[in-house]
Parts: structure tokens; C-alpha cells; sequence
């Protein structure tokens, strides 16, 4: 029975603090008198927006965790991607448990070195708001912390001075790698994220406690850092915010998750989840920053036994986009960063409990880098209007109204107001009931330069359509002409030699309005397209009205001589993009590519890196004087003008490749759990011996400790050998076991399967009592026990909780006999081969598990194979156990030129092939866990660069059956994507060690 929850929690941190020694003073004490002075001033910042070198900058971000695709040479790839939205800046975490696996061995190099990832920001355009941690959150394992801090006895993310020693080496070391990236040093961090979410915590906890704050940022200034710090409260509570005290940074964010992770129900939007308090929180809590938000909600994450990540992206879709993030800007926010933009994979045991391999978070872009979800077309356009819209940044939002823009109240209005007649104002439109599916009719009343105007003028009634919202303009600076008012959206404006090139978009059929200025002796008139259209001018006034209707076909008006005005209905909308020309001030406006990369000019030739999934007519705007030649992906291509456009043809046709159909391989076995047969060895296994643990979230209930954590293994599964003398009266094995929410455990008696515990979604530890008189034991006999136990990350971190040192593996035990007495168990545990002192530097601390194929590194690709039986996963084995598979195939794939996304798919059916877990790893990489009975996942993308798309790659499986009757994997293909000619840059192969001989392996 447990004791009440207020006592433990009172009694844990008490605990905490009292055994918290180090070689610090028990308080840390700051002179907060004295007051830092700027140490930079090339970014600085206002009420309004950040400055960067004296630039106003509106910050649009993206999340992107670098840990997430161990492929550095494809960073840039995304990156560019990032920018091609319309977005200036990426968001990025670092994961300290990746990069120190044992106390005081920092390294960062290979994959996990930082360095490319800052050289791909600045050569895409992007600045950089580092988020180190030390604590991260992030659905990582132990939210970034690594698993040996569950031996620091004071709290974490506490002043405990144990706990704040414990991240000096981490700090000093990764906060010198971001100083160098900064700014100010010549690269793109412009600012620094100390901790994460410091909100809520354990009521016994000093909380806020500054001083622990300040003492991470003066880590960080140790360091170098000289950027701004920036703040993410996990709500708008205005904790740490400027003028707090000791602990406060110098601009406040926090973050929002308005529809939480429910995709289950991709369609409901709850009553009252719209947030409607966001600038009024913020002129109370931090008036003279400007409005950040630092995560907002760009998908959801998806727990074992979910509904899959293409059910999370309906959930935080292009409806929501529309209704949301406009609702942000109605709020002034100027520093947005989205979580995530791209999301990666859990790949090599780095995620938390709570989520599978994949982390494709429902994203913009996804898991495999494609970018064919409506969502990342519909954010290009709001990206790239507000990065069009400097008026915005000066703006001052207003409260919303039901009445005073609209006559309908079924419509809210919330005005963004110039400061004066001569800049632009924004109302944003949207649904009284903000998550109807209605059309409703409406019209405004707007505040102009020219008076208060109801529009439509020319027409009777706009329509507003379900899950929609609109950013009404007015006074809007086209490049020096004047947009008195657009009930339509303006996607962009650019200045292309002596002419102004203006986009407006609407949803199709839906009838718009808008006023634009223009000499009176002039009159608009059609150059393209063939939908209708109305227009009068005005006797008192140099406008033009012009009252349209969107349509697919979409047509183009000249106003004047020098000014064209784009009237397109969305999705075609969706295929325009606005590309810097490299080293000049100039951009183009390009319609049709899948996606558009960079633009530069080389004497007379243009060249534009692209990428394309079909044969495309490219329409180029823009094309700059005294250029004669196009080239695309280096390919000279041909144009011809249409129009005011520049047109060219790209034709292409689908390579031809083939990829090896799995089941025909030569697939090779080896028992990946000998411990079970008769006379295994385990006296090199390491011994379970620590009469106490250090561990202050579970007190010990055995002898000894049996914490994997305790004996530094803190990923993937875990082995323990239990050996006892038997009396003869041995009844009742009961054991605890825990491995995190979703996992599995099999007890064998010597080598008969006592049980196996399959596992729910909802469940992070087991408690089972067994019967054990079957195999009749004889006094004097030996026998062993083997536990296999499935860690599935540890835990995220609350502030005090520690939650993150909930242990894995075996919690306790008791061997009970008919003589109401116990039978003493010796206990040896393994996890993966040297535990902290791990093996695989290339890949990482995480990266493998303690199974017997692991261990002897035969996941690795050049593994002894060939006195290894011959047998299929597809056959898969008979009785309960562990079986390790392992097979190669070539590759010849025109990657050089094309982007093919290829992808491991697993048929899951456990009526017919048995309840198992089973392990991807490709060419050494872990790049996939299943879970047969609790799913969702089947499909496991895995990048080029971990893949040889020319060449040799190695793959091996791991097929733990958990039942009578063993297991098999039904069906098992590699598949490939839509091919994408590409502009990107050449993937380059990761350092991927084959196998040697593991000296110490047992």
C-alpha cells in the first residue's frame, strides 16, 4: 500500500535538498543588484519586434531537432525547405543525453556535431534560437537528461547543488560550441533558450526559484553566450519575465498547445480553445518585449497504441493553420516559433516512454522530408505575407468585436491598427464560434485613409467558409502603391524592375473585393485569364474598385503602367514561390515547382535549384535584365515569354530503379537469447551487489539494487540472470518490473517460459505473481531465472518530481515458499555492452540494447554471418525466445539528381504471426521498434546516408517472441516514394563502423 501521495512528495523533497551535496555552498546567493549590461548590439529588440543589426525583423521559426536526422549532409535539405515557407529562422534542442553517456565524457562529433548544422542555417538564410536544456523535454528520454543523473540524489531542476554540478560539464562545453555560432561571432544564433518550461512544479519545491535560473544562464555567459536570452513558460504565467528578480531573462515567450494531443478526434476542436487572452497577458506580464510565442502548436506527438501521424496532422491541419495562427497575429505575436516544422525519428532508443520510433509529429514536413500535406502550402502563404508585411511589426492589436467591423455576429473582428493614417491596418476575420463549419455572409466596416468604408461596395455580401479566417488589409504599401482595402489575402508584393507584382488569393467561388490606387486617367483592364470581373473608379478619389470572384483559372489585372495585380483562387495559390536572387536585393516569384531552393545569377545565366514530382510548366517572374540563359538543376533549359512571365517546360520522366524484394533475401539467423539454454555462462555478466541506490524516486524494496540505472544501463532491453538454490519449496515467484509505458517482459525458469507481460499502452510497470511449482524443484538444485525487460526510455522531468528517475528493469522480487520463508535470489543484469562505458561511438550511448546480438555487435554491417543458419524472419520461430536476423542487399539508385524516399513496412497481423517485439537496424542504425499487439507503427522511413542508395547495406532484425507458439513477422517490404528530381545538395554516406570482435562481450 502506498503511503499518501502528500507525505511522499513532502518527504522526496526534503530528501532531495538534504542529500544534494556537492562542492557548492548549500543556497547560491546572487547580488541581483548588479544588473548586466547588453555584452552585444547587433540584436537588440523593442515593445514591438526583435532588431537584427538595426533591421526590424519579424521571427518566423520553425522547430527542428538536428539529433533527429543523423544525417548531417541532409540538414540542409530541410533547412531549405524552412525557408522556402516564407520562414527566417529554425528553433533547435540539443539532447545532453546524447552527447554525454558518462559523467564528465562530453562529446559531440560525427553525426551529433553541431558545427554543419549552423553552417546549412546560414547558407539557407536562417538565423538560430538555440535551446540547449540543460533539461529539454522534447518526448526525448528523460527529456534530454541522461539516464545516470538518476544517482544524483537532489532534485533535479532544482538548486540542489549535486544536480547543478552535474550540468557544468555539459553546459560549459555546449553553450562554448553555440557561442561560436552566435551572431556575433559571425553566425546565425541570435538567441538562447535557458531551460525549458520552467512552470509548474512539485508544491514542495522552491518555486520559482531565480536563483536556479540565473545560474544557468550564467553557465551560459561562462561560455560566451552573449545573445538575448528568451523564455518559454509552458502557459502565459509570466514566470521568469522581465522585472521578476534574480532569474529573469531579457524577453519573455511561452507557449501554446491550444488543441493538446487528442487525434483520436481529428475533428474536434473543443469550446473555448481558441486562446483569447494572449495580448492581454502579455501587457501584463511583459509589456516592453515583443510577443513571443516559442512553441506553438505545428502537430501533435502520438503515444504507443495511438492513431498514427497522418490522424495527428488532420488534427493540426491547413483548417487549423488558417484559424490559429492568425489568431497569433491578431494577438502582435512577432517571435513565432511552430513545434515541430519537421519532427525526424526516434531512431537508436532516443525517445521517452511516451512515443514510438517515429516523430513525425503530424508536421509540415514530414518524417521522410516530403512536403505533400496541404498544410505546408497554406503556411507558405501566411509565412510569406507577414515576412511581406513590415507594417504589421508596429501594428497595435485591438480587441476583438462582434459588432463594430462586422454586421454579422455570428463574425469576430480583431483590428491590428496602424499608428497612423499612412500605414497599414489588419483585421482578422473569423468565426464567432471559431471552430464552425458554416458559411456565413457578412459584410465590414473599415477604418481607412479615405474614411470608413463598408465593403463590399460593388457587391452585396463576403462569405466567410467553415474552419476559415482571413487577414483583412488596409492601407496596405504595395512597393509604393497604395491597397486602400482587400477583403481578399495578399500572399506578396515584389518590386521587379520598373514594375510591382501584388498576389492576392482567395478560396475558390468565394466573391472579394478590394480598392487599389492608381492615375486617374487610367482604367484596370485584364492581361490574362478568363474568369469575370467588375471594376468602377472613383470621381473624388485615384482608386479603383475591383470586385472579383476566385476561380482555378485565375486572372491577372494592370493597374496603371506599372503595377499587375495576381487574382488567384488558393490552390493555385499553393504553387507560387518568392525566392531571393543570392547577393542581390532582388526576388523572383515562381509558379510551379514542387518546391523552389535558391535562385542565383552567374554572368548572363539564372540558375534555379528546384525540385520537382511531375512534368511542370515553370512560370518565372521576375526574370532579371541582361540574363539570357535559364538553368534548373544545371540542366540549360529553354524559355519564351507569356505574358510577363518567362516560361519554361520541365519535362521529366520517373527513374528507372528497382529495390530488392525482402523475403527473397538470404536471410541468416542466430538465438539472440542463449541464456535460456542449459549451461549458459554468465560469470562475466555484471553482478547486481549495491546494498543501496542513490536512486530518491523509488526507495529500495530488496536486499540489493536492481536499477539498471544503478549499474549505468539506461537504453534499449535489458537481461537478468537470477540464480537460487532450491529448497523444494518453492511456490510463488512475485515480481515488479518496469520499462516506461507500452513495454513487454518474458520470465524464463531455466529454460522454460514462466510468462510473458505483453504489455498496454497505459502501463509503465508490472507487478505479477507466478506459480512455480511445475518444474518441481529438488532441495539442493540450481536454477536461474532469466528476465527480459524492455525499457522504453526513461521518463520526462517534472521541476522537483523527478519523474525522470522512475528506474527500469527489476524493482523488486520475492521467491516464496510453502514454509512461509524465501529463497535468496543472486541476481546479475546486463544492458547494452559497457553500459556507459558504450562501445558504438559513431552512433551514439543509445543506440543498442543489451540483447546477445547486441552485445557481440552483430547488428553492426560485416557481422561473422556465415556459420549462421539459414532462416527467414518470414518463418520467424516456434517457441518463445529471441531470434536475430540479419541479411544485405545492394542498391543503384539515381540519387545524385533524384530524392527517393524509401521505407521499411512491416505487415502486423498477431493473429497470425504471434505477439512479439521486434528491432530494426539498418546498416548498424536502430531505426525501428514494433510492438505487434500495441502498434501503431509499420512503416519505418530510413534516410539515404544511413542507407547506401549505392552500394551495400547491411539489416538486421530482432523478433522477441513473448507467447507459446513463438512468432514470425508476416510480411516485410521496402518500399519506395514518389520520386523528386532535385536541386538539393549531394547526400554524403555517415560514418557507419562494421563489426569487429567486442573484446569483454559476453
Amino acid at each position: 500500500m502506498r503511503a499518501p501521495l502528500f507525505l511522499i512528495v513532502a518527504i522526496h523533497a526534503l530528501l532531495s535538498y538534504a542529500f544534494g551535496t556537492g562542492g557548492r555552498p548549500d543556497a547560491v546567493i546572487w547580488d541581483f543588484a548588479e544588473k548586466r549590461a547588453p555584452a552585444q548590439d547587433i540584436v537588440t529588440w523593442d515593445s514591438h519586434s526583435l532588431f537584427v543589426r538595426g533591421e526590424r525583423v519579424m521571427i518566423f521559426s520553425g522547430e527542428i531537432h538536428p539529433f533527429r536526422l543523423p544525417v548531417p549532409s541532409l540538414w540542409i535539405d530541410v533547412l531549405q525547405k524552412v525557408r522556402a515557407l516564407g520562414f527566417n529562422c529554425v528553433s533547435f534542442y540539443v539532447d545532453w543525453a546524447l552527447l554525454e553517456g558518462k559523467p564528465g565524457e562530453f562529446k559531440a562529433d560525427g553525426v551529433f556535431d553541431l558545427k554543419p548544422f549552423f553552417d546549412a542555417a546560414q547558407k539557407a538564410g536562417l538565423y538560430l534560437i538555440a535551446r540547449p536544456g540543460p533539461y529539454i523535454n522534447a518526448e526525448a528520454s528523460g527529456g534530454g537528461f541522461p539516464g545516470w543523473l538518476q544517482r544524483v540524489r537532489g532534485a533535479l531542476r532544482t538548486a540542489a547543488p549535486d544536480f547543478l554540478n552535474a550540468t557544468d560539464n555539459y553546459m560549459a562545453n555546449i553553450c562554448k560550441i553555440i557561442a561560436d555560432a552566435q551572431i556575433t561571432n559571425g553566425g546565425p544564433v541570435i538567441l538562447l533558450q535557458p531551460e525549458n518550461e520552467y512552470t509548474g512544479a512539485n508544491p514542495y519545491t522552491p518555486f520559482p526559484d531565480g536563483s536556479y535560473m540565473e545560474y544557468v544562464m550564467q553557465q551560459a555567459r561562462d561560455a560566451g553566450i552573449v545573445v538575448p536570452f528568451i523564455s518559454n513558460d509552458a502557459s502565459a504565467s509570466g514566470h521568469n519575465a522581465p522585472g521578476t528578480g534574480v532569474g529573469e531573462v531579457d524577453i519573455y515567450g511561452h507557449d501554446g498547445y491550444p488543441l493538446g494531443f487528442d487525434c483520436a478526434h481529428p475533428t474536434v476542436w473543443p469550446a473555448n480553445n481558441l486562446p483569447t487572452t494572449y495580448r492581454s497577458n502579455h501587457l501584463k506580464q511583459s509589456p516592453n518585449t515583443p510577443y513571443s510565442i516559442v512553441e506553438f502548436q505545428g502537430g501533435s506527438f502520438d503515444p504507443w497504441g495511438g492513431w498514427g501521424f497522418e490522424q495527428c496532422s488532420e488534427l493540426v491541419n491547413h483548417e487549423f493553420e488558417r484559424v490559429f495562427y492568425k489568431n497569433n497575429f491578431a494577438a502582435g505575436v512577432t517571435i513565432y516559433n511552430l513545434y515541430m516544422i519537421f519532427g525526424g525519428t526516434n531512431w537508436g532508443n532516443l525517445g521517452h516512454p511516451g512515443g514510438y520510433t517515429s516523430y513525425d509529429y503530424g508536421s509540415v514536413i514530414k518524417e521522410d522530408r516530403t512536403i505533400t500535406r496541404e498544410k505546408y502550402s497554406e503556411l507558405k502563404l501566411e509565412a510569406t505575407f507577414i515576412q511581406s508585411s513590415p507594417g504589421y511589426l508596429t501594428a497595435t492589436p485591438g480587441n476583438r468585436s462582434t459588432s463594430i467591423y462586422s454586421d454579422n455576429p455570428d463574425i469576430t473582428v480583431t483590428p491590428i491598427l496602424a499608428n497612423s493614417t499612412s500605414d497599414a491596418s489588419f483585421f482578422v476575420v473569423r468565426h464567432t464560434n471559431y471552430s464552425s463549419f458554416a458559411s456565413t455572409n457578412y459584410r465590414l466596416t473599415l477604418p481607412t485613409s479615405q474614411g470608413t468604408l463598408t465593403v463590399p461596395q460593388l457587391n452585396h455580401t463576403l462569405s466567410l467558409n467553415g474552419r476559415d479566417s482571413k487577414v483583412v488589409v488596409t492601407d496596405y504599401d504595395v512597393q509604393g502603391t497604395r491597397l486602400l482595402y482587400s477583403t481578399a489575402e495578399v500572399f506578396t508584393h515584389v518590386k521587379q524592375d520598373n514594375r510591382t507584382v501584388l498576389i492576392i488569393y482567395a478560396g475558390a467561388g468565394e466573391a472579394n473585393e478590394l480598392a487599389i490606387q492608381g492615375p486617374s486617367n487610367n482604367q484596370v483592364r485584364k492581361v490574362q485569364g478568363g474568369a469575370d470581373f467588375q471594376v468602377t473608379s472613383s470621381n473624388s478619389s485615384d482608386y479603383f474598385v475591383v470586385n472579383w470572384t476566385a476561380h482555378p483559372e485565375g486572372f491577372i489585372l494592370q493597374v496603371g503602367e506599372d503595377v499587375v495585380v495576381y487574382l488567384l483562387d488558393r490552390n493555385t495559390a499553393y504553387n507560387y514561390w518568392v525566392t531571393d536572387i543570392a547577393n542581390t536585393t532582388s526576388k523572383l516569384i515562381i509558379n510551379g515547382p514542387y518546391l523552389v531552393r535558391s535562385a542565383s545569377i552567374n554572368a548572363d545565366e539564372l540558375h534555379i535549384k528546384a525540385d520537382f514530382n511531375k512534368s511542370t510548366t515553370v512560370e518565372i517572374l521576375g526574370f532579371p535584365g541582361g540574363v539570357s540563359k535559364l538553368f534548373i538543376n544545371d540542366r540549360e533549359t529553354t524559355t519564351e515569354k507569356s505574358g510577363l512571365a518567362a516560361v519554361a517546360n520541365v519535362s521529366i520522366a520517373a527513374p528507372q530503379f528497382t529495390v530488392p524484394e525482402l523475403s527473397e533475401l538470404e536471410w541468416k539467423y542466430i538465438d539472440s537469447l542463449p541464456e535460456v539454454t542449459a549451461g549458459y555462462d554468465d560469470s562475466a555478466w555484471p553482478n547486481a551487489d549495491k546494498y543501496g541506490t542513490d536512486n530518491t524516486y523509488q526507495y529500495l524494496l530488496a536486499p540489493v539494487s536492481t536499477y539498471a540505472s544503478d549499474y549505468g544501463f539506461h537504453t534499449g532491453v535489458l537481461v537478468y540472470r537470477g540464480h537460487f538454490n532450491a529448497t523444494g519449496n518453492e511456490q510463488t515467484l512475485s515480481l515488479w518490473t518496469q520499462g516506461g509505458t507500452g513495454f513487454a517482459s518474458s520470465i524464463w525458469i531455466d529454460d522454460h517460459l514462466l510468462s510473458s507481460y505483453t504489455g498496454s499502452p497505459a502501463t509503465e510497470g508490472y507487478q505479477g505473481s507466478y506459480d512455480v511449482t511445475g518444474p518441481g524443484f529438488e532441495a539442493g538444485s540450481e536454477h536461474v531465472f532469466t528476465v527480459v525487460v524492455e525499457n522504453m526510455g526513461l521518463n520526462e522531468d517534472g521541476i522537483g518530481y523527478d519523474d525522470m528517475k522512475a528506474p527500469r528493469g527489476i524493482l523488486g522480487w520475492r521467491l516464496a515458499t510453502s514454509k512461509a520463508t524465501n529463497t535468496p535470489i543472486t541476481w546479475k543484469l546486463t544492458g547494452n555492452l559497457g553500459g556507459e562505458d558504450y562501445k558504438d561511438r559513431a552512433r551514439g550511448p543509445l543506440n543498442e540494447g543489451g540483447l546477445f546480438a547486441e552485445r557481440q555487435g552483430y547488428h553492426l554491417p560485416g557481422a561473422p554471418t556465415d556459420t549462421w543458419e539459414s532462416h527467414s524472419p518470414l518463418e520467424g520461430i516456434g517457441l518463445p525466445g529471441v531470434a536475430f536476423y540479419s541479411a544485405s542487399f545492394d542498391l543503384n539508385l539515381p540519387s545524385d539528381e533524384w530524392d527517393i524516399p524509401l521505407a521499411f513496412s512491416f505487415t502486423n497481423d498477431t493473429q497470425t504471426s504471434g505477439i512479439y517485439r521486434a528491432q530494426l537496424y539498418v546498416n548498424g542504425w536502430q531505426f525501428g521498434k514494433i510492438s505487434s499487439n500495441i502498434g501503431p507503427q509499420t512503416v519505418f522511413p530510413v534516410p539515404e546516408g544511413i542507407l547506401n542508395y549505392n552500394g551495400t547495406n547491411y539489416v538486421g532484425i530482432t523478433l522477441w517472441a513473448l507467447e507459446q507458439g513463438g512468432a514470425k513477422i508476416p510480411a516485410f517490404e521496402l518500399v519506395s516514394g514518389v520520386p523528386v528530381w532535385t536541386g538539393r545538395e549531394k547526400v554524403e554516406l555517415v560514418d557507419s563502423p562494421a563489426w569487429s570482435q567486442r573484446e569483454g562481450a559476453y
